[in-house]
């Protein structure tokens, strides 16, 4: 054979491997047979074994130890069945018998390229990556990688010595897939994609759709066979299919898992050790909800996970797939839902993951003015090509079907859709129209929204929008956005703001309190306390409160309560629920010694019976996003810094009226107008001793008076306690 042809497999020039190597009908001095080649560096002899027990003993091409020498070949005037066949290979040391991957015919059909290229294969996940399985009868693993532009991809791991040469891959036509199937390739085998650019370098690249990766800072995918996990989750999982969450209570507990707690010796918590600790926590403080900042694979621990280089992969820093699997199984079985937050806003500058993927810019824009956040240093997705759109939604779809999960909170949304976020003149590119508005990541989240009700009934998807960006959270056939959900950032604004001032002040900002309500009703909002305010000199939550440790305290479980009255769903940083002190640390646990101060034990207390109130009383939910679910009793009493309104439900018996007194002087003779007349009966009082309060209330409710006040023929006659509030209902 000319010898150039070896050379230029050699050296990566071979269009297609499969073409080069295995077994292929020829003709040779004029006799019709099958030739057989393999390139095995380091072998002394090689046998083919083919399916009908001959064997074919192939001849080296070269002298040993020569590039050349690699190759074994033969040709057999035979009929061959080209049927998988095995090669007995004797190296120096000993003789292993494998299949050879170059025998196999390809994978992936027409069908799932086409509709890969068009940007509508949403279960792709189950055919790019890393896949175990049997083909024609073998059992291996299909590696199947999207780099169109590249020259040459080769399967790179432990099983080949990370030589390139042994496994190059085989392109698929122009749908710029590269697939090969290895039967000596299985779970728990370490791999990367060599990728030859156009220019002739060489990238080494984890794969964008590997299910696991090494831990932090090695940067190899696993093989990790998701199909052993079994789930007992089915009550679940059937029950979610028809469930109406803007109709229910959510109480969402916001957790880093890295730093929630940690074993004695500061090394993380598992997957499974965070669940046997961590469900039972939340049961028993009654949050129905776990969020879990991003837990996709992250090589900076600092990034808090807002930086993925894995978007398919689980953190391996805490375990397996199968044991975060573990972790929200029993959150499922305890009746509490789980919430991920995703990003696909943007992805960082590691070299090994998705940056400059095939030597071009695949994942992301060329033109910086489109594909980088100087900001943050990251890069920005092109979400007008149709296989990034697709690699996209088809990840949110992949955690809903692989990992049960319930919900997604989608990050850092308004940098998505503003074509000019956080950019100055000349540093962006209008829309064809001439806008600011990305329409091609509009249409991606329309898309992602639409697909993901149609797919997984009963799933979620939550915005963190902090713009006035119209109809987030409407259907999209109604002109919206799709999401279920908008996280309300001006109000959490507003009442840290409001909080946060000395109550001698706090009668010149009541606008801080009563604004959110303006537009309470324009989205389904979710008010959140997040993780964002209290790191980076914000102070946490506790620190934010004016006064000693006795108001703090007070003025916490008044933000609290408030954020529980409000009309909107509940989110809580994990610390916030006792006091953490201290600005939350990514690299330490919580401050949990201070659960043994009393002032602390009383505020988790506050925030258990918080909860068991939010889902006890309808008026707190049922009308969450309708304005007929809340009414003023008195807005207008800057004097004494208090408010006063009523949550409705859809039985207008199950109003709940709640009195915020936003400074520590009680008031003594409150009078305030109630819809109807009887016992109001105290519900909860935030300074009851129980809570670490001094308890100035009603001693358990009064009977109302017909005594006209606010437009009311009834009124109460109440003692409002300094810092608090009361939640009273008519019996």
């Amino acid at each position: 054979m000319d010898q150039s042809l070896y050379e230029s497999f050699l050296a990566g020039r071979t269009s297609d491997p499969f073409s080069f190597l295995g077994a292929r009908p020829a003709r040779i001095s004029g006799q019709s047979g099958v030739l057989f080649r393999a390139f095995l560096p380091d072998a002394e002899a090689v046998t083919a074994l083919l399916s009908n027990g001959r064997e074919v003993t192939m001849t080296r091409q070269g002298a040993a130890g020569t590039p050349l020498g690699s190759f074994f070949e033969t040709f057999d005037v035979i009929d061959h069945d080209f049927k998988p066949y095995r090669l007995r290979v004797k190296f120096a040391q000993n003789t292993v018998t494998f299949f050879d991957a170059f025998s196999f015919v390809p994978v992936l059909g027409e069908l799932d390229l086409f509709l890969w290229n068009q940007g509508n294969h949403y279960q792709i996940y189950e055919k790019l990556g890393a896949h175990p399985m049997v083909h024609q009868g073998v059992s291996g693993v299909l590696f199947a990688v999207w780099a169109p532009s590249a020259t040459r991809v080769c399967l790179v791991g432990d099983r080949n010595l990370w030589d390139g040469r042994r496994l190059p891959m085989r392109p698929r036509g122009s749908s710029g897939v590269w697939e090969i199937f290895v039967p000596h390739f299985g779970a728990g085998d370490r791999y990367k994609y060599e990728i030859t650019t156009q220019s002739g370098s060489l990238l080494m690249k984890a794969d964008p759709m590997g299910f696991f990766m090494e831990k932090r800072p090695k940067t190899a995918s696993v093989v990790f066979d998701l199909g052993q996990y079994r789930w007992s989750d089915g009550f679940w999982m059937d029950e979610r299919r028809s469930a109406n969450h803007l109709g229910k209570p959510m109480s969402i507990y916001e957790c880093h898992l890295g730093s929630w707690r940690r074993k004695p010796d500061g090394s993380w918590l598992s997957y499974r050790e965070a669940a046997d600790l961590l469900v039972p926590y939340l049961k028993d403080l009654g949050f129905n909800w776990l969020e879990l900042m991003p837990i996709s694979e992250h090589p900076f621990d600092a990034s808090w996970g807002y930086q993925v280089s894995g978007y398919y992969a689980v953190t391996s820093r805490f375990g397996t797939p199968d044991d975060f699997r573990y972790l929200v199984d029993k959150c499922h079985q305890a009746g509490i839902g789980v919430i991920l937050d995703w990003v696909p806003a943007h992805f960082p500058r590691d070299s090994f993951a998705l940056e400059y993927f095939d030597g071009t810019h695949l994942y992301e824009h060329a033109d910086p003015r489109q594909g980088a956040h100087s900001d943050w240093g990251t890069l920005v997705f092109n979400y007008g090509r149709n296989e990034v759109k697709n690699f996209l939604v088809a990840n949110a779809l992949f955690f809903c079907d692989a990992y049960h999960i319930d919900g997604l909170r989608v990050d850092a949304v308004a940098s998505m859709i503003y074509l000019d976020y956080s950019r100055s003149e000349g540093e962006w590119i209008p829309n064809c129209y001439g806008g600011r508005e990305n329409l091609e990541a509009l249409e991606m989240l329309k898309t992602l929204n639409t697909k993901l009700y149609e797919l997984f009934p009963g799933a979620m998807t939550i915005a963190e929008e902090s713009t006035a960006f119209p109809a987030v959270s409407r259907p999209v056939h109604l002109g919206g956005l799709g999401f279920m959900f908008k996280w309300n950032m001006g109000w959490m604004h507003d009442m840290l703001d409001f909080i946060s001032k000395d109550p001698v002040f706090r009668h010149y900002h009541m606008d801080r309190l009563t604004f959110a309500l303006l537009y309470a009703f324009h989205e389904n909002f979710c008010l959140p306390l997040s993780h964002d305010e209290v790191v980076y000199g914000k102070r946490s939550l506790w620190d934010k409160m004016p006064g000693d440790y006795w108001q703090k305290c007070a003025n916490l479980r008044l933000l609290l309560g408030y954020m529980f009255a409000e009309p909107g769903k509940k989110l809580l940083f994990m610390g916030g629920e006792f006091g953490q002190i201290s600005e939350w640390d990514h690299a330490r646990e919580l401050s949990w010694e201070l659960t043994e101060r009393s002032e602390h034990r009383g505020l988790m207390n506050f925030v258990r019976d918080l909860n068991k109130l939010y889902a006890s009383e309808p008026a707190l939910y049922q009308l969450d996003h309708d304005w007929r679910g809340f009414e003023w009793v008195d807005f207008r009493d800057s004097d004494s810094t208090v408010v006063s309104f009523i949550r409705n439900g859809r039985d207008p018996f199950d109003s709940v009226l709640f009195v915020f007194n936003f400074t520590p002087v009680p008031r003594h003779g409150y009078r305030l107008g109630v819809p109807r007349q009887g016992f109001w009966r105290e519900l909860i009082n935030s300074d009851s001793s129980s809570y670490g309060g001094c308890d100035v209330g009603l001693g358990g409710g009064l009977k109302s008076e017909p005594i006209a006040s606010h437009g009311r023929p009834q009124s109460l006659s109440l003692t409002l306690p300094p810092l608090g509030f009361l939640a009273l209902k008519c019996f």
